[in-house]
Order: C-alpha cells, then sequence, then structure tokens
C-alpha cells in the first residue's frame, strides 16, 4: 500500500466545515501540535480503512483534528483538558450548523481520547480517533499500517518534536490546575515529573474510606 505525498493532503476533507475547523485548529495551535491533529486524523484513517470500518470521513476529521483544542490557550479552562477541548468544539460546531447529534459525536471522540478500552466501545470514529491519537503520541498499532505510509504521513506532517513538546503543555495544566488531575492519568505524569507533587491515589480514597470506620 502506498498513498503518495499528493495523495496525503487528498485524505483531509475539504468541505466548508472542514476547512472552517481547520483554519480554527490552526490559528490557536502551536504548529507541532497542529500537525499532530491532523496526523491523528491520517492514521485513524488510514487504519479505518484497512479494517475495512464504515466510517463518516468527515465526523471523524473534526473530531480529530480539534481533539487537543484544550491544550491550546484560547480553550484552556477549569477542567481536564480533553473536556474543555470536547466542549469548545461542541460549540463551535453548533454554531456552525452541525446537526446537535452529530456535534455529540465529536465531543465524545475529545472527551474520551486518552480513554483506552472505553473509547474502543464506542461507535467508530469516536474509536478511531482515539487509535490516532494513540499512535502518534505512543506508537501504538503501528504495526496496522505499512511502514512506508507512516513515512509518507511524516514526510508531509513532520513530528516537529512533538513528544516532549505535547508533554510541557500537559505538565503545565498539571500545575495550573492539580484538582482536576486526581485519579486521571495526568496525575502519574505530575508525580513523576513535578518535584514534590502531592495528589491522592484512588487506593488512597478507598483505604480511608470514613463509611469503614462508621459503626454498623
Amino acid at each position: 500500500m502506498s498513498i503518495g505525498v499528493h495523495s496525503v493532503e487528498s485524505l483531509i476533507p475539504d468541505s466548508e466545515l472542514a476547512l472552517k475547523v481547520t483554519k480554527l485548529v490552526a490559528e490557536v495551535s502551536p504548529q507541532f501540535l497542529y500537525y499532530h491533529c491532523i496526523r491523528t486524523f491520517l492514521f485513524a484513517n488510514l487504519i479505518g480503512q484497512r479494517q475495512e470500518m464504515k466510517i463518516d470521513r468527515e465526523l471523524l476529521y473534526l473530531g480529530a483534528i480539534m481533539h487537543d483544542l484544550g491544550l491550546t490557550k484560547r480553550f484552556d479552562g477549569n477542567q481536564r483538558y480533553e473536556v474543555d477541548g470536547a466542549n469548545a468544539a461542541r460549540s463551535f460546531l453548533l454554531q456552525h450548523g452541525l446537526p446537535r447529534d452529530k456535534a455529540e459525536v465529536v465531543w465524545d471522540a475529545i472527551a474520551l481520547h486518552t480513554s483506552n478500552g472505553i473509547a474502543s466501545c464506542k461507535q467508530p470514529e469516536i474509536a478511531l480517533v482515539q487509535i490516532g491519537a494513540s499512535m502518534d503520541v505512543g506508537g501504538f498499532r503501528q504495526e496496522d499500517l505499512e511502514p512506508e505510509v507512516v513515512e509518507q504521513v511524516l514526510d508531509v506532517y513532520p513530528r516537529l518534536d512533538c513528544g516532549p513538546a505535547i508533554l510541557e503543555l500537559i505538565l503545565a495544566q498539571v500545575k495550573r490546575k492539580p484538582q482536576v488531575v486526581a485519579f486521571t492519568w495526568m496525575s502519574e505524569i505530575g508525580r513523576c515529573h513535578i518535584h514534590g507533587f502531592a495528589c491522592p491515589t484512588i487506593a488512597d480514597v478507598i483505604q480511608n474510606n470514613p463509611l469503614d470506620k462508621r459503626r454498623s
């Protein structure tokens, strides 16, 4: 399988809404993050094609290209970044005429893109955003695509030191709003990379449940 440099670009939807969303993401995101979101779609779409999954390609694109809006300055709110991004995406899409049922699919795709084992139980567009994002961030499921295909994607949308740069964005959020980090995967990043970071674990909560101290 070979997609060619020009074919890489042709995989990206060019509807009026897709173009507006692409413009938004490009404006608010540093280039490494914008390219990561594009690659997330490309890998997700290619894996979906290879597995002969029936997907709405535009809907998949909207979820993939907008999945990290919560890591940008404009849309960084007071919730975990997946929810901030999902809320921002849904609001933008509804304002631009996307039916609510489709906007809710995009919300789920974004909110669940870090939830391995949950997203995979949802419809294909939601599952594939998680697959595409995890492939680009962690290299998971590379074996699902031929190496030359992956290289063609990287030639058009290079990584630009993506991994460390995304980690820095996540660390900044952990430092700024630790209250939303507890009991999430982000707490592990805080404990591993921020000196003195303290955050209760779910084990702490279970072991110190005040209900267990009440008389029966």
